[in-house]
């Protein structure tokens, strides 16, 4: 595992890879409370010089140690006011490409495990975004009638894309005024890569069903017709997240079945279906703030990730309140996952010890586009 893992990272050179084997694996042997002891004393001894970033969905194992939480947008912000020399950043690589991209390669950014990826991120690269924006240029100008706008989940090149086109980056938080934004300047977006966030946005504001397409990247023209594309408001990607495509209605209705009185919210990376029969649909931050704002004896079924869940569970229940899970399968985001204390105690210690591993450096041609965009969301937002 280690040793695909630093293929991922580039470290080519056989030496240096073996080095980085011999380093790492110690690690593999400690159990979480050793963790925990040397992440602590590493915490105290670089102090103000080291910020630990997390998102919601990690691990509790390795969540505990952040210095500041939050989801996408939130954590954009925290990194883009940092002092601090070192970011580590305790979610997954695009993230970390963001806090890069924001800090303008000024602090030391540091993903603990090189093979958190994102698989919706994965869903949408370079190649096939601008093969799309070129199939749609036999049918219309884009550069005149459409805006790219790419959900934060994704590399930073799509990023940069966006930068280069005059389109923006937006989170789950902030999807409704970047969508705002974007038709102010042209009459036609291209969503990627989740169609649930676009697609729910979308209706929100009251656009028709039949003005979305869904773009598929595996066939001519996306499988639409000159046609469609033309009466299109919105274009919207073939990509979803696989922990949130498991929510089904069928789970709300048993739900309503066996607690008439209880509430449902769910994530708007969830299929349009499972948003239209919650109660509310919003970001985590929105979650979070709406079911800490109960009162005793409500009941919540959350259509979202489970660490999340479960700490807001565990939260609730002395406040008289009732949170659960949506699916009756138990499912993680297994690249959140990944980031476990055993690979954030090893960074730390590297950089304890003068050695930065792990860093995420996005090259200055791709990172100032890519600026460009999210300071057009960080505006948008403010």
């Amino acid at each position: 595992m280690r040793l695909g893992q630093y293929a991922l990272g580039g470290i080519g050179d056989a030496e240096a890879l073996m080095s980085a084997v011999i380093k790492i694996d110690p690690f593999n042997l400690l159990d979480d409370d050793a963790c925990e002891t040397r992440i602590a004393k590493v915490r105290r001894l670089l102090g103000e010089r080291l910020v630990i970033l997390g998102h919601h969905y990690q691990r509790d194992e390795v969540f505990r140690h952040a210095d500041y939480v939050g989801d996408s947008l939130k954590l954009s912000r925290q990194a883009a006011g940092s002092e601090a020399e070192y970011i580590v950043f305790c979610g997954v690589h695009f993230m970390a490409e963001v806090a890069d991209i924001v800090t303008g390669g000024r602090r030391k950014v540091i993903l603990p495990d090189l093979a958190a990826g994102c698989s919706m991120a994965d869903m949408a690269n370079l190649v096939k975004v601008r093969k799309c924006w070129n199939e749609i240029g036999d049918v219309l100008d884009p550069d005149q009638y459409v805006t790219p706008v790419t959900y934060i989940n994704s590399g930073a090149d799509l990023k940069a894309f966006c930068g280069e086109h005059g389109g923006v980056v937006c989170t789950s938080s902030n999807s409704r005024g970047v969508l705002e934004w974007a038709y102010g300047r042209r009459e036609k977006v291209l969503f990627f890569p989740d169609q649930h966030l676009g697609r729910n946005t979308a209706h929100a504001m009251g656009i028709p069903h039949e003005q979305m397409v869904l773009w598929d990247f595996n066939k001519p023209l996306g499988g639409l017709t000159p046609e469609t594309i033309r009466q299109a408001r919105i274009i919207l990607w073939k990509g979803f997240c696989s922990v949130h495509q498991m929510f089904q209605p069928a789970h709300i209705e048993k739900f309503r079945r066996d607690y008439p009185n209880g509430k449902v919210i769910s994530h708007p990376e969830n299929a349009f279906e499972v948003c239209q029969a919650s109660d509310v649909v919003g970001s985590t931050e929105t979650i979070l703030k709406t079911v800490r704002s109960s009162t005793a004896g409500m009941h919540w079924l959350v259509g979202t990730e489970l660490n999340l869940v479960n700490r807001l569970r565990d939260e609730m229940k002395p406040k008289g309140v009732t949170v659960q899970f949506m699916s009756p399968l138990i499912c993680n985001c297994s690249t959140m996952f990944r980031t476990d204390p055993q690979h954030l105690a090893w960074v730390l210690e590297n950089l304890q010890a003068g050695s930065v591993v792990n860093r995420i450096q996005v090259p200055e041609p791709i990172a100032f586009p890519s600026r460009t965009a999210l300071d057009r969301m960080l505006e948008i937002s403010a």
